[in-house]
């Protein structure tokens, strides 16, 4: 995570959260290297001919960072956890695009641990973020679990650090709404 000082990265998102644009800019050299390497083991989940690289993803949310008007982010792992979540929209955006513009089809990716399930380890991301909207409606915090692990790419020590809840609440939360999502995916309903 690049050559911060300990605490630098705190100190920026808290300057940040107080409305120091400028702050973010000095966050995104130290995050870069890892937002780059969450974003391919993303896109790695995605089709192979995916038009997005992962740079390309980090700059786009970056810019859609910037653009946001009230920020409340005070740890590195909420800052992921916003930049997880950003990442999603930025991906169901562009396979809506996708779609659009190629009837039918979808976009394609996989889900970790789909296939100990028993189902398809691949998923559309339109369906799945249809998906975790009525997950959302239900329980938001096992919402906000699924887009850190599988968006962000986080670790479940670092969620339970950004949501501020136990390790075992973390797993509770991920094996229940991924059973939940699976099971909407595959036209049950949640």
């Amino acid at each position: 995570m690049g050559n911060a000082e300990p605490g630098e990265v705190t100190r920026l998102l808290l300057s940040w959260s107080s409305g120091d644009k400028a702050a973010l800019d000095r966050l995104l050299p130290i995050v870069y290297s890892e937002l780059r390497r969450l974003a391919a083991t993303y896109l790695r989940r995605e089709r192979h001919d995916h038009t997005l690289q992962p740079t390309s993803l980090v700059h786009e949310a970056y810019l859609n960072l910037v653009d946001q008007k009230s920020v409340d982010c005070r740890t590195r792992g909420e800052f992921f956890a916003m930049a997880a979540n950003v990442m999603r929209h930025i991906l169901v955006n562009h396979a809506k695009r996708r779609q659009a513009a190629k009837r039918g089809g979808g976009h394609r990716v996989t889900f970790d641990d789909a296939a100990a399930l028993g189902g398809s380890p691949e998923i559309n991301i339109l369906a799945l973020d249809a998906a975790l909207d009525k997950l959302s409606a239900l329980d938001k915090r096992q919402c906000q679990v699924v887009e850190m692990r599988f968006f962000g790419g986080l670790r479940e020590e670092d969620i339970a650090d950004a949501l501020g809840i136990s390790l075992i609440t973390v797993k509770r939360d991920w094996r229940v709404a991924k059973a939940m999502l699976l099971n909407e995916l595959r036209g049950g309903g949640i």
